[in-house]
This record gives structure tokens, sequence and C-alpha cells, in this order.
């Protein structure tokens, strides 16, 4: 479960959205959508750490990993596109690497052997000897070529690096999933791959993209940032159309009664403020006024 409480953005003097309270969780799969320059992507980065909020705070359940997708897809240049892949899941890549260092020692101590065979327990309870097959298997699933698995990053077209990162984000296979626009430079085929690998999968996704086809076909829950505020409706994209039109609707017709009980009451205070006997009465309904508000 990913927590937030109270979250604020603040760029100068006006808040680009404040006091954000939401919780997702339970395998839900979130889209986040709004009008462009309302904030998802920086809700995003605060969900993901990658910034802090002016206000607020964000947690995360015991024992829950967080996976996301990286935007900065030139930074893995040296690496190649498997290991790129498997960088997705820290604790695996931590091990890994730390596992073929000692076996790349020229004499082994008696201290690199307790260390290697407690890593060996480890990176096969991680599903380590399977990892290099499973990052394989998804590089050929978002459409980049074998023969390019084991060259350098470097090597690698720029709209392809995205799909190595997103393949990096999936491999991760984390509790809590964060999809920047994840159908970006992927085709149609590629897309519909995405889709049914994410259906499949039990984390807590929280998705940003401008494809309302592939939210419908993916999202459990829309999450309408919208006038600084977070809204949550539960169905996918075309659901949440529905909804957000009914509760639209249902705004204008009472904002429409209320304005309608603040003309009768103000008619009612022009005409009896000056009279002595209905002062209190006029006094009475200009409170009530006050109280009125519109959504």
């Amino acid at each position: 479960m990913l927590t937030t409480a109270n979250i604020t953005m603040q760029f100068g003097a006006r808040p680009l959205f404040e006091n954000i309270s939401v919780k997702f969780g339970n395998g839900n799969r979130y889209g986040l959508i709004g009008a462009n320059g309302c904030g998802k992507s920086t809700l995003m980065k605060i969900l993901g750490g990658d910034l802090e909020p002016s206000a607020g705070n964000i947690s995360v359940d015991a024992n829950e990993r967080i996976g996301k997708l990286r935007q900065d897809q030139f930074a893995f240049e040296a690496y190649t596109p498997l290991d790129t892949v498997i960088m997705g899941h820290e604790r695996l890549w931590t091990v890994k690497r730390e596992r073929d260092r000692i076996y790349g020692l020229a004499e082994m101590s008696e201290a690199d052997g307790m260390k290697v065979a407690e890593l060996e327990v480890e990176f096969s309870e991680l599903d380590g000897y399977t990892a290099e097959a499973r990052a394989g298997e998804l590089l050929l699933g978002v459409g980049i070529p074998i023969e390019l698995h084991s060259g350098l990053m470097s090597a690698v077209a720029p709209g392809w690096k995205l799909r190595v990162l997103l393949a990096q984000a999936l491999f991760a296979d984390p509790d809590i999933m964060l999809l920047d626009e994840p159908t970006n430079n992927l085709d149609i085929n590629t897309i519909r791959w995405l889709e049914e690998v994410l259906n499949e999968r039990s984390s807590t996704m929280i998705i940003i993209s401008h494809d309302r086809h592939f939210l419908n076909r993916v999202c459990t829950h829309m999450a309408d940032l919208d006038y600084g505020e977070l809204r949550v409706y539960p169905g996918n994209y075309d659901e949440y159309m529905t909804a957000s039109t009914q509760l639209r609707e249902q705004l204008y017709a009472d904002n429409a009664k209320k304005k309608a009980q603040i003309a009768d009451l103000q008619s009612f205070v022009s005409r009896f403020s000056a009279n002595a006997s209905k002062a209190k009465q006029a006094t009475s309904r200009a409170k009530q006024i006050e109280k009125i508000k519109l959504e």
C-alpha cells in the first residue's frame, strides 16, 4: 500500500496541487489522468521518491518494493540491455554483481568462499539463475532484437532505449509499479503485449497515459487530478467518464439549487434588513447565506 498524507506541491505563489491524501493498493491499477500541466508527472515523481513535496509525506507498507519506469535512457550506456533490465531488481543486481566479482577473483580466500556461499542462497531465492532468460524474454516482448541483448546500450537507438527501460520496470515485478507513459515509442502489437503482461500482474500500478484505449484495457480505477485535487473513481476510463459526467451534472444541479436559495434569502434580507420587527430574521438569513458554499 502506498499512502499519501496531505501532499502539496508549490512552485512560486500558487500550489500545483495541495492536500492530496489517498491510498493506492490492493493490486488495483490506477490511471492517473488530468489536463496537461495539472501536475501528473510531478505527482508521479513525488510518489517514486524522485522529488520532495512542499508539504505532506509518502509512506509505503513494510517489505513492499516500489518499481518505476525510468526516463533517463542514457544512464546505462556502459551496460548491456540484459544487465540494464536485471538492474530493475536492485537487490538481485547487487547480489549478482558481488557474486560475479568473487567468482572472477584469481584466488578465492576462505572468507570469499563463505561469502559467495551465502550469496548463492540468496541468488537462488531471488530466481537469479533464470534472470538472464527472463530479461531476454522481456526484451523480445518490447521489441528489442536478440542480437542487441548482449551489446552495449550505447549502440541501441534512443527510442529502443526507452523500451529497454520498460522491460527493466517489468523485470522488477515490484509490489507497487509507477509507469509514466509506458506506451510511448511502442507499436500497436507491443502495446497489446504490454496490456496482457500488466493484466496478469498482481502489482498495484499507477499509470500515466494519453492512450484512453490502453487505460480502458488495463486500469481498474481512475485517479483524476483536477483543479489541484485528486479524485479516485472505480472502473476504467470510459466508466470514469460516465461517472464524472454524472457527478458534474449533479454538482451543477446542486449549485443551481444553492443559488436559488441564496437569491431567496438575499431578497428577504434586502427587503427587511431596515425593518426593526424583521431585522433579527434578516440577520439570521444573512448568516445562512454565508454558510452556503458553491462547488
